[in-house]
């Protein structure tokens, strides 16, 4: 439920693509709302094959790694404390200890364990990619050695962004100015062979 496969809308999310004039389209797209059935969680991914079978690797990728980072993520660490189980904000949720060296104290264990869980995340991004990876080596329909895909990722969970990206495709955030102008955030630094990272 929630899942948007290809060209869609949904309550947060609206996917579309149309074939340009190379020849088959090789983009294929998700947006999984209430992604772990969660509310307040959505993960969308946009993947930009290349090589010959580039839209079969671009599919798989699209089909699978939700499903795996679902797996590292969640049932690894467990419920996230980024927010309570209501979906509200965990900041929300402070001690109500007048005493302000008690909130502080409650805020700064609060804010550790957010740390814990962005790293637990930053990891279980990086271990999905890996055996995503090694997953398309093995499977024998797919031609995984000239033909892949570019992939870019994130999970919206409460206020909280988490991305996670390989090679040349980009993740935009777009904001309001105080004059109401759309303004474009670059998340996401294009991967190429040539970089020096």
């Amino acid at each position: 439920p929630g899942r948007i496969a290809g060209i869609g809308t949904g309550n947060v999310a609206c996917l579309f693509t149309r074939q340009g004039k190379k020849g088959t389209n090789q983009d294929a797209m998700v947006a999984w709302e209430n992604f772990n059935g969660r509310s307040d969680t959505v993960f969308c991914g946009v993947f930009d094959g290349h090589g010959p079978h580039g839209h079969l690797v671009a599919r798989k990728v699209r089909d699978t790694l939700p499903l795996k980072l679902c797996d590292l993520i969640y049932c690894d660490y467990g419920e996230s404390p980024t927010s309570n189980s209501d979906g509200s904000v965990l900041e929300e949720s402070l001690s109500p200890y007048p005493d302000a060296e008690d909130k502080s104290s409650t805020f700064t264990a609060q804010k550790e364990e957010h740390l814990e869980f962005f790293d637990s995340m930053k990891e279980s991004f990086r271990k999905a990619f890996r055996v995503m990876d090694k997953e398309l080596k093995l499977h024998r329909n797919i031609d995984s050695i000239c033909s892949g895909t570019t992939a870019v990722t994130l999970i919206k969970q409460g206020q909280d962004l988490i991305v996670g990206n390989l090679g040349d495709s980009r993740a935009v955030l777009g904001t309001r100015d105080q004059n109401g102008h759309l303004v474009a955030h670059q998340l996401t630094v294009d991967l190429k062979p040539d970089h020096p990272r």
